[in-house]
């Protein structure tokens, strides 16, 4: 047996149904589309209509919507930290920001930085530089003798609106 021999057993793939090629086919003339009428003829679409009745796509409620201002964090846990140092895919020496963990295959994506979470164990001592960490995550480096420093990527909105308050009472106040 040579390779240019090998073939599939037979009747193993049906071949593909040949339409519109005479009555003793079983499938001439019309071809299987019935008679007439735009489904009949070629470049029909036909997805999601109802036959006027409102599609079921715009009959259920719609819920949510994409915060077009959202922050776009890689988030890391530090337990898979822990595990990529264990590895020696990670050097645990220097500070370890968004590049570092990059490389390391841990932070993917995140235009606006990495965040650190809390899931898992920390033993090493490390230094970070990061966009965000929560409570944890920061209690767990500090834990293990490390430290987390938190780079402020422009204030929130909501700060923003305090400290326009606040001008603004001042301002008054002045008057």
């Amino acid at each position: 047996m040579k390779l240019n021999d090998i073939r599939d057993n037979d009747g193993a793939r049906k071949g593909r149904m040949r339409v519109g090629r005479g009555i003793g086919s079983g499938k001439g003339k019309t071809a299987g589309r019935g008679q007439k009428g735009a489904k009949a003829r070629s470049g029909v679409a036909v997805n999601g209509f109802e036959g006027g009745q409102m599609p079921l796509h715009m009959r259920i409620p719609k819920r949510g919507f994409n915060n077009i201002f959202a922050k776009d964090f890689a988030e890391v846990n530090v337990g898979m930290i822990q595990k990529t140092i264990d590895a020696g895919k990670l050097d645990g020496k220097g500070t370890l920001d968004h590049e570092a963990l990059k490389a390391a295959g841990l932070a993917r994506g995140g235009k606006d930085g990495v965040r650190l979470l809390g899931k898992g164990d920390l033993t090493a001592k490390l230094s970070f530089k990061v966009a965000g960490a929560t409570k944890g995550a920061i209690a767990a480096v500090e834990k293990a003798g490390g430290s987390v420093e938190v780079i402020a990527k422009g204030q929130p909105e909501y700060e923003k609106k305090a400290a326009r308050a606040e001008a603004n009472k001042a301002a008054r106040a002045k008057k």
